[in-house]
């Protein structure tokens, strides 16, 4: 058991950590995070039954560590809704990413930008799918969704992303041709 969690800590740490860091939006809630689905990995990897992958279970934990640890915020509520644009009907967020300032590639800070004004459960959607690489219906298990909600979120995600890629370029006379979401 010891050099399987070995194994699947080492492969996977990195792509939790991101996951997790995406959702809750600060380093150090991440970090605990992180710990607290490799403490429940431990307890329960014998009962890891195989119907999905290990990268899928390992998300599949991390989801539902993320959504224990929103429910054990006090006022998680009220937060939650404080940071809730009315106008827009979108999530705002305050914090940067830190993507957004040590990696240096102009087009990939533009896109994180651009995400901080997703939905969570697109931001979910975007993370899983193209961060970290996994498939539709891996994205669906971990989620506990559908594929074809999946599906539909990601293309609601991507139209909505290119569109506040083109507001903000227009906002920061950015050239409009670099407006491009891609796979």
């Amino acid at each position: 058991m010891d050099s399987v969690f070995d194994e699947l800590y080492h492969k996977y740490h990195h792509d939790i950590f991101q996951f997790l860091f995406y959702l809750v939006r600060n380093k150090e809630h991440a970090e605990d995070l992180v710990q607290e689905v490799y403490i429940r990995v431990f307890k329960s990897y014998d009962r890891f039954e195989g119907k999905s992958s290990e990268k899928t279970w390992l998300f599949s934990i991390a989801k539902n560590v993320a959504i224990d640890f929103f429910r054990k915020q006090k006022g998680w509520k009220k937060k939650l809704l404080d940071k809730f644009d009315w106008s827009l009907n979108q999530v705002k967020d305050d914090y940067p990413i830190p993507e957004e300032i040590a990696v240096q590639k102009e087009e990939i800070k533009w896109v994180y930008k651009c995400l901080a004004y997703c939905t969570v459960d697109q931001r979910a959607v975007i993370i899983l799918r193209y961060l970290n690489d996994l498939s539709i219906a891996e994205t669906a298990h971990v989620l506990g969704w559908t594929e074809s909600k999946v599906k539909t979120t990601q293309h609601r995600s991507l139209k909505f992303l290119k569109k506040q890629m083109e507001i903000i370029s227009i906002k920061e006379g950015m050239d409009s041709e670099k407006v491009r979401v891609e796979r």
